[in-house]
């Protein structure tokens, strides 16, 4: 619908919008109308003056502001009317006694001048769909037929004043290409005051973020699925630091089993950077061989479980560990602190 003239409201110069919006084109400006108000007013004048320029009512009339323009750009019917008469067009109000007797359809009608107090609007057909011009609008209103003559029912009870404008409109290249072709109008137009007011609100919005935004370090406003992130990287960080433990443990016991106690120690605090003492080390070696021990046994019972040749292991046989596979003379040093409480629980050994 951008072929569609309307004028949006401008301070109070809805009779303008009015107007050019009814015509579909910039015909009217304040400065024509006001010269039309001030016609208007010299007629008025003149009509007064002649019982007399030193009667009270004169006096009077010519200390009363002007009937027919204000400061702010209001305009009065009376120059709407002599403005539309220009084109030939005339005014009749639609609720008048001549009027109802016609028995006239709205939807025959070509256009309406809507008035309340100080604000005017134009609906009118455009090729043979009808359309909302109020300049209050953010753009044109498109009306049904079947809601036209409840539209301005509902607008009379408001205490809207009708007027049924009555001639031949200028042609306008909305009306020749609606002609033609249907539209229709997926949202409905929004007052401006309505647009303004979700703008302000969508401003304010934007600066609440921006200070969310700003208290967070510019690191933004941490949600449900960055939380588990970070939880992840945080767990991801524990499992490298365990897989350098016992990366270290490990080196540790085979420069142990060598015989190097003092490299050991040398090459654990260049290696980890933590300064480990005798003791520690021993139980840290001690919880390794358990730790290998328990994974043979588990490959043993699995190697059992799946063996096809039925055979079965005596009851009082016992499977070899991997103490035994690493050397015998470790398997005392494991047994022993397993008796005497020495081995930590993993959990407390990787804090």
């Amino acid at each position: 619908m951008e072929s569609i003239f309307h004028e949006k409201q401008e301070g109070s110069l809805c009779a303008q919008h009015c107007l050019n919006n009814l015509l579909q084109g910039e015909y009217f400006s304040p400065v024509e109308l006001s010269s039309i108000a001030h016609q208007l007013d010299e007629e008025e004048r003149m009509r007064m003056a002649e019982g007399g320029v030193t009667s009270e009512d004169y006096r009077t009339f010519l200390q009363q502001p002007s009937g027919n323009m204000d400061d702010s750009g209001f305009f009065s019917i009376q120059v709407i009317s002599n403005a539309l008469k220009v084109w030939g067009l005339e005014l009749i109000l639609f609720n008048s006694p001549e009027y109802q007797r016609l028995r006239i359809d709205p939807i025959n009608e070509r256009s309406f001048i809507c008035n309340y107090k100080e604000h005017w609007f134009t609906v009118r057909k455009l090729g043979k769909q009808w359309f909302n011009l109020n300049s209050l609008l953010t753009g044109p209103e498109l009306i049904s037929d079947t809601y036209l003559a409840l539209f301005l029912a509902q607008l009379q009870q408001e205490g809207y004043s009708i007027f049924v404008v009555k001639g031949d409109l200028p042609d306008c290249e909305a009306d020749q290409l609606l002609q033609m072709i249907r539209v229709q109008q997926m949202h409905r137009p929004k007052l401006i005051g309505e647009e303004l007011a979700q703008l302000k609100e969508q401003r304010v919005h934007k600066t609440d973020l921006e200070r969310v935004l700003e208290a967070n370090d510019g690191s933004g406003m941490l949600d449900e699925d960055e939380e588990d992130l970070q939880r992840a990287l945080a767990l991801s960080r524990q499992e490298i630091d365990m897989e350098d433990e016992e990366a270290d443990l490990r080196r540790a016991i085979q420069l142990s089993m060598q015989g190097s106690s003092r490299n050991i120690s040398q090459d654990m605090t260049q290696t980890s950077g933590t300064n480990l003492t005798s003791e520690e080390l021993r139980k840290r070696r001690e919880a390794y061989f358990e730790k290998q021990q328990q994974k043979q046994q588990q490959q043993q019972q699995q190697q059992q479980q799946g063996d096809l040749s039925g055979q079965s292991s005596h009851p009082c046989e016992r499977p070899a560990t991997s103490s035994g596979a690493l050397g015998s003379d470790l398997v005392p040093a494991t047994q022993e602190a397993e008796a005497g409480g020495l081995l930590e629980p993993r959990s407390s050994r990787l804090q």
